[in-house]
């Protein structure tokens, strides 16, 4: 058996991806303003005086001696004290601890900064550092705004940040539906990630109306995915699906399945294909035969692109592509204090139905500690990205 070799992807942050000057105007004033407030109930977090300096930690991976993640602590950094630059109308007091990478320092420095006055956490990264952290500070009313996307670990005083596969799926699906793909088979990888992601397809199925109409699970190697498309392909070629959705959340696998199934007849020319992934990163993933005419979802790029020019002008390096949730965390606290409520940093400031206006687009917390953002429908055509269906620019508007 070949084992694939494996970069672990968004959802699994052990091991990411490797990958100021004049402030732009547009952007200090259309990150994250606040509309509304959610409604009220049980809630936890801090009250604050809006008119004192908010003290906020940021804890990031730093320490490790990984480049890598060296580069995203200084990614995380640099973007959150933007965003304390760019708070006009409300002072943001950010103190920064290198958290490293496992649960007992992160814990450490969580205490640490609540000790020295925080009343709110931004990070950390990784999924069980940010639980653990979660659960240390819910007897100290601290709510923690994780830099994850594992929707696992969210709830109570805990929010998710990062892009979730839930967000994925429910757009891509919902597309489908409106544009006549009802009936979606699913392949899923049968690591831990991979589960998660076909759970949340799953769900959007049923959420969206559409109909489950196969599932292919295959381990990761070479020979387990060759096990499995013959069947996959006797399925999506029999005219009773639609759209096939794949995970493919492992970096080697997704180059090698579309190859495979090509082969095997099944590309978006025969039936839609689509992915819970980003198929345009890295670039050279565009020029894949299998990936031409499928369904992802990207987020906004306009504000993105503003950022990364400001960040690059500023620090001299490209932001790690997950920098910007510090920005967005740091700019939709500073704007809830700057809208002068006491209620900022607890679950009913927080969780303000309008959401924000965020670097990647707009996005909201949800009072499960899971979140909303907005996502553009995308697709490759001649090796470039097409945007099918723009990214929803408010809560107020289609696709939500």
């Amino acid at each position: 058996m070949t084992v694939l070799k494996t970069i672990r992807g968004a959802f699994d942050l052990r091991r990411p991806l490797a990958r100021v000057g004049a402030v732009l105007s547009v952007l200090a004033l259309a990150a994250c303003q606040p509309i509304e407030m959610g409604a009220s109930g049980p809630q936890t977090g801090q009250s604050i005086d809006p008119s004192q300096p908010v003290p906020v930690a940021l804890l990031v991976p730093g320490g490790t001696g990984s480049a890598d993640l060296d580069w995203l602590a200084r990614s995380l950094s640099n973007s959150a004290k933007m965003a304390a630059a760019d708070a006009r109308g409300a002072t943001i007091d950010l103190r920064i601890y290198d958290s490293g990478s496992e649960p007992g320092t992160a814990v450490a420095m969580a205490n640490r900064a609540v000790a020295d006055g925080a009343k709110i956490i931004l990070g950390p990264l990784f999924a069980d550092s940010a639980n653990a952290v979660g659960n240390a500070m819910a007897p100290q009313g601290v709510n923690v705004l994780s830099f994850s996307n594992n929707t696992d670990i969210a709830g109570g005083n805990v929010f998710v940040l990062g892009n979730t596969f839930d967000n994925v799926a429910d757009r891509l699906v919902k597309y489908g539906v409106r544009n006549g793909k009802r009936r979606i088979m699913m392949v899923a990888e049968d690591d831990t990630a991979g589960q998660v992601g076909a759970r949340a397809i799953q769900r959007a199925i049923q959420r969206n109306g559409a109909t489950l109409a196969g599932t292919a699970v295959h381990p990761l190697s070479k020979t387990g995915i060759d096990g499995i498309v013959p069947n996959v392909a006797q399925a999506a070629l029999s005219g009773n699906v639609d759209a096939v959705f794949l995970t493919a959340n492992q970096g080697a696998v997704l180059p090698y399945l579309t190859d495979k199934l090509a082969d095997a007849g099944v590309s978006s020319a025969s039936v839609q294909m689509m992915g819970l992934t980003r198929w345009d990163q890295p670039s050279a993933r565009l020029q894949l035969r299998g990936v031409q005419g499928g369904w992802f979802a990207i987020p906004d790029t306009t504000m993105k692109a503003q950022f990364d020019q400001r960040y690059r002008a500023a620090y001299g390096e490209t932001p790690h592509e997950l920098g910007s949730l510090a920005y967005d965390g740091v700019a939709a606290i500073a704007a809830l204090v700057r809208a002068g409520k006491r209620n900022a940093l607890t679950t009913s400031g927080l969780t303000q139905s309008a959401g924000f206006a965020g670097v990647s687009g707009a996005f909201r917390l949800k009072r499960d500690g899971t979140n909303e953002r907005a996502l553009a429908v995308a697709t490759v055509r001649a090796g470039q990205v097409v945007v099918l269906d723009p990214a929803p620019r408010s809560f107020g508007g289609f696709g939500f």
